[in-house]
């Protein structure tokens, strides 16, 4: 990628926030946020199992009615449309400081509270004559997908449920999306991980993003099995950050290829260097 740098529009995503919202706290931690117009909706919860305070919201049952608690709440905000994109999977509900599970809630709901969540994404990468990564695999999105339908993505991706650690859910996501074997998946190395707290149709994505690069072989082709992708390119490394720079593809997605570009020094010197200072705030260790 030459000439000059681009805007790299996934970047200003990621961190973008225009909606007012207050601390939602469980045990004196807060564990994430709720947007200031849902309070009166949430007023029909109050004084228990939830304390709308005005500086916050605060749940306010004992630890083992916390689930049940949370669930009638999520299905009548379910009702109500003000939870979208149910899932049916289970969340953990984490001090974002400790780790800690405090809870466990649908997966939809994470966003109406802006709780912290965890993803896995694999930038699929084929080689060149030198060794270096000449090729890209992108995913296109099925165009019946709740979220970003026909946008552009990384090989494979997908949010963490409440049983799984990121590895553990890239194994999965990449025999699902991908049609790849746990020993073809277990190849992956991880890369870094890529914090995103941004406002989004369906809430706040306060999440952090696992990044693995998985070399492939020529004869490697991925096949979706589960009907969320429309179809997979390989493509030139030029194009693939062609689009990564764009907006036809996801935010995270974006991110991760953009985390891979950096990491083997595949962009121009004049591009690297400001994409390094732009996205210093959003990539951590891969053992944050």
């Amino acid at each position: 990628m030459s000439g000059a740098p681009p805007d790299w529009p996934a970047l200003a995503a990621a961190a973008q926030r225009r909606v007012p919202r207050l601390p939602f706290v469980i045990d004196g931690i807060e564990v994430g946020s709720v947007a200031v117009e849902h309070l009166g909706a949430l007023q029909a919860f109050a004084p228990r199992p939830l304390r709308i305070e005005p500086a916050r919201v605060r749940l306010d049952v004992p630890a083992a009615a916390r689930d049940a608690a949370l669930a009638d709440i999520h299905q009548r905000l379910r009702a109500q449309g003000l939870i979208k994109a149910w899932r049916d999977e289970t969340y953990p509900l984490p001090d974002p400081a400790s780790g800690r599970v405090l809870a466990h809630i649908e997966r939809a709901a994470s966003r109406f509270w802006g709780t912290l969540t965890f993803g896995a994404h694999a930038n699929g990468w084929v080689a060149g004559a030198d060794g270096r990564p000449a090729r890209l695999w992108i995913a296109q999105r099925a165009f019946d997908k709740a979220t970003d339908p026909g946008a552009f993505d990384n090989l494979v991706g997908g949010g963490v449920p409440a049983d799984q650690s990121p590895f553990e859910t890239l194994l999965r996501e990449g025999w699902e999306e991908a049609g790849l074997a746990a020993a073809v998946m277990r190849r992956a190395s991880a890369g870094r991980v890529v914090r995103l707290l941004r406002d989004i149709p369906e809430g706040l994505q306060h999440e952090r993003l696992h990044v693995y690069d998985l070399r492939l072989d020529a004869a490697e082709t991925p096949v979706n099995q589960d009907g969320e992708v429309h179809a997979f390119r390989c493509l030139p490394i030029a194009e693939a950050l062609a689009l990564a720079a764009g907006a036809t593809m996801t935010v995270d997605a974006a991110l991760v290829t953009l985390d891979f570009a950096l990491r083997h020094r595949l962009l121009a010197d004049d591009a690297a260097a400001a994409l390094a200072a732009r996205s210093a705030a959003l990539w951590a260790p891969a053992t944050a």
